[in-house]
């Protein structure tokens, strides 16, 4: 197998993951941290304390607070900032000759939709490319699938999409992606991959609410949450083709189906977390509503990110006029118009 340089910006706990996975598969992977303790944790004891504690990573994997270094003469770079911070975090490295000059492969892992001042959600692709050289356009890559860091730090199988306009990157980055524990594909269905990655995170906040909810109901029980799952899997299909969608496929893969029964059910979903924290600890009630949470979601303690797509996802049904029940549930929640036992009742109930 031939060996790549690769820079990965971003060491949170799935930037990380991905790191370790590329350095065990023989590249050579250099990963851009902001925080100090981060790089010399990395670099010193093999090990992200921070964001993946308890991981022993490859020794050949290095981290560097410098950006320019972490992008410069790279074959790979990869993304992992959250949404809110892509654009800024690329403009750091904009200017490095390898960029300027198309050389690069550029992917993402980013999940969710990036806010705009236009009030409208772009597609993380889509702000890359803004951002970046015209020689990009159509030619960024978008990486998903159903692939907690913890399991990939790990070793254990993990599939993942690799979706591009430009189809040789999609399938360059693919065989960079094909290291063991890994199975990678190529996709060209940018936008459907996209909404899967984004509103299945909602589906997800939801679904842990529900779990939390079933503990003392006699109403909501494992039947209910997969009727509920299945339900959330017809609405990011219907966002999915109203957006732009080009395959119905993409929503039955690995990226659709895939991807939100591992965000759902996993113990290491945040998302879920975040559903549940909202029953068992009222979450909410140290917010005024969905705003103060994006606002402020330090508060929360880790970063869900199907509240901040919560926002975008009700932008997009009132645009496009979509009835999408189970992602309204979660923005009349954070929004303190409902409560979530009480929304989900009216759904699954009164009908």
């Amino acid at each position: 197998m031939e060996s790549y340089n690769v820079g990965i910006i971003g060491a949170g706990a799935w930037g990380t993951a991905l790191a370790a996975a590329l350095a065990r598969g023989g590249h050579k992977v250099e990963l851009w941290a902001l925080e100090e303790d981060v790089v010399e944790s990395i670099n010193n004891a093999h090990e992200n304390k921070r964001f993946l504690p308890g991981f022993v990573l490859h020794e050949s994997l290095t981290a560097t607070q410098d950006i320019m270094k972490a992008a410069a003469g790279k074959d790979f770079i990869i993304l992992g900032s959250p949404s809110l911070f892509l654009a800024p975090t690329i403009r750091k490295f904009v200017n490095a000759p390898n960029i300027q000059d198309g050389s690069t492969i550029i992917g993402s892992l980013t999940k969710g939709f990036v806010p705009s001042e236009d009030g409208v959600p772009h597609f993380v692709l889509d702000t890359m490319e803004s951002v970046l050289p015209e020689c990009y356009k159509n030619a960024t890559v978008y990486i998903a699938g159903p692939s907690h860091a913890e399991e990939v730090a790990m070793g254990k199988i993990t599939g993942l999409i690799s979706a591009s306009n430009h189809h040789r990157n999609a399938v360059k980055m693919r065989d960079l992606l094909r290291v063991p524990g890994i199975m990678a594909y190529a996709s060209f269905d940018t936008i459907g991959v996209q909404v899967c990655a984004a509103v299945k995170n909602v589906i997800a906040v939801v679904y842990g609410a529900m779990d939390a909810l079933s503990e003392n109901s006699e109403l909501f029980g494992d039947n209910t949450e997969s009727l509920l799952m299945a339900a959330g899997l017809n609405e990011i299909q219907t966002i999915g083709m109203a957006m732009g969608a080009t395959h119905s496929a993409t929503f039955t893969s690995i990226s659709g189906v895939g991807d939100l029964d591992v965000t759902c059910k996993s113990k290491y979903g945040r998302n879920r977390r975040f559903g549940q924290d909202i029953i068992r600890t009222n979450m909410l009630d140290q917010f005024k509503d969905i705003d103060d949470i994006i606002a402020n979601v330090q508060k929360v303690g880790y970063l869900p990110e199907g509240a901040i797509a919560c926002k975008y996802v009700h932008k997009i049904a009132e645009m496009k006029n979509l009835k999408l029940p189970i992602c309204d549930i979660l923005y009349r929640v954070l929004n303190k118009e409902s409560t979530a036992e009480e929304c989900l009742k009216e759904i699954l109930i009164t009908r």
